[in-house]
């Protein structure tokens, strides 16, 4: 079927024209290896092989399998943003500096992330400053996004009513019709046990003797983060956690890391992930880079117990018929994500309320395995991003394995045909805007099956 090849296309090429960003300092190709040349125009966009070569090979850095037909789907893919940009440049389809500058600090964080060094080894590699780079790669990240745009724009009134779907879903012979696994929907109610006063005192007291270490020179401030720190995230890195933009961490972290001096060793302060020591190495307008040590808070094995108590006295209740489900999410989970929607934790990958049971938590599978629908669980031990916490979880829906149908799959056929509809709407303002478009395909690719009509519109 058409709508397969076009939607396996896309979704292959994206994988790898979405790693744009540095993708020829990154390579371990010299581009100057490869004999050069035009491949393509657009308008006046010119694509060169070198751009597709490079591509081809950081999609097999990347795991994705290339064959002889590679070259033609990345081909077409640039071919496509090029259309697009020229477009959107007819258009004044315009991105903000803010916009494209918080792209860019994005995409910078994580090439950094990948780095032993961090941030600063992204700055030896290319020989240039932090500033410098973002400067290099500013229109590149410009010219994605209002490509993004433009492309919302084609398909921005495109819907599907339930007579779309029904149609869409009856297009597919029975034998092609996908079997689905079981899916769950499950609500929690969760209690974060409280770190008492003494508690908290305890830790800061333990940071406050690991400064005063670092003060007297006993300790590096490296060595302290390296075998002390309880952040995973900058632990291994001896505490340094790169450049970062105000915002980027909560607003306490903020607050000490623009008031300290360069080079100094901030006081022990508290954020919601427990106790800090900072010390900031640079700063250049709203951003920073330096080094903590973080102590998380320890709850207690009392407070631990206790919460587990709570949630089998609610469970209690809701079972007794004291208090729905409903009223007892509202009175007493600890869950802001969850605790407007009845307790539904919903799947972020997917939008919806329904999970695969390959795909939920181990600890929650567990906990739920052996549930009828409307039971609900035993406190389930889990970790949150504070610290620990228990829930209990009752589960609202299971389904059995089954071959895709209306009733059952609504959502997901919708999406599919909704993805459909798109894509011919996309073709069709493609393949419409060739006739007004110069285009000039090398003969080494006048042999590519393309989906759109580059080719014939030359």
């Amino acid at each position: 079927m058409k709508f397969k090849l076009l939607c396996c296309n896309k979704e292959y090429m994206r994988k790898i024209i979405g790693l744009a960003l540095f993708v020829f300092a990154l390579s371990n190709i010299n581009a100057q290896q490869i004999i050069d040349k035009v491949v393509a125009v657009i308008g006046d966009k010119a694509i060169l092989k070198s751009e597709i070569e490079q591509q081809k090979l950081q999609a097999t850095q990347q795991g994705v399998k290339v064959d002889d037909n590679t070259g033609c789907l990345i081909m077409e893919e640039m071919m496509f943003q090029s259309l697009l940009l020229h477009q959107a440049e007819i258009d004044s389809i315009e991105v903000t500096e803010e916009m494209v500058t918080a792209e860019l600090e994005q995409r910078i964080q994580y090439f950094a992330s990948q780095m032993p060094g961090g941030v600063a080894d992204l700055e030896k590699f290319y020989d240039k400053s932090i500033e410098e780079i973002k400067e290099e790669f500013f229109t590149q990240i410009e010219d994605r996004m209002k490509t993004q745009q433009m492309q919302e724009e084609i398909t921005a009134e495109v819907t599907v009513s339930p007579k779309d779907v029904r149609n869409f879903f009856n297009s597919f012979p029975s034998d092609s019709i996908p079997f689905i696994n079981s899916k769950i929907s499950v609500a929690q109610i969760t209690i974060e046990p409280e770190v008492t006063t003494e508690e908290k005192q305890v830790i800061k007291k333990k940071l406050e003797g690991i400064r005063e270490q670092i003060i007297k020179g006993e300790l590096t401030f490296a060595v302290a983060a390296e075998y002390k720190s309880e952040d995973p995230g900058s632990k291994a890195k001896k505490g340094d956690f790169g450049w970062v933009t105000r915002g980027d961490f909560v607003p306490e972290f903020d607050a000490v890391a623009f008031r300290i001096p360069i080079g100094e060793v901030s006081q022990v302060f508290e954020s919601p992930f427990g106790y800090h020591i900072l010390i900031i190495n640079e700063r250049r307008g709203e951003q920073y880079t330096g080094a903590h040590i973080l102590l998380q808070f320890k709850v207690s094995d009392t407070q631990m117990s206790k919460s587990k108590s709570t949630l089998d006295d609610i469970a209690k209740q809701i079972n007794s018929g004291e208090i729905t489900w409903e009223e007892a999410v509202l009175k007493y989970s600890d869950d802001d994500n969850s605790k407007g929607s009845r307790g539904i934790i919903y799947n972020q990958s997917t939008g919806s309320m329904y999970w695969d049971m390959k795909e939920i938590d181990p600890q929650l599978f567990k906990g739920v395995d052996d549930l009828k629908e409307g039971e609900i669980s035993i406190p389930i031990y889990y970790e949150t991003m504070n610290g620990n916490a228990y829930r209990i979880v009752k589960l609202m829906k299971r389904t059995e394995p089954h071959k895709a149908n209306l009733n059952d799959d609504y959502q997901m056929i919708q999406n599919f045909a909704l993805s459909k509809k798109k894509a011919e709407e996309t073709e069709n303002w493609v393949n419409k805007k060739l006739n007004d478009i110069y285009i000039r395909i090398d003969s080494d690719y006048q042999q590519c099956d393309f989906t759109y009509n580059w080719i014939q519109k030359q």
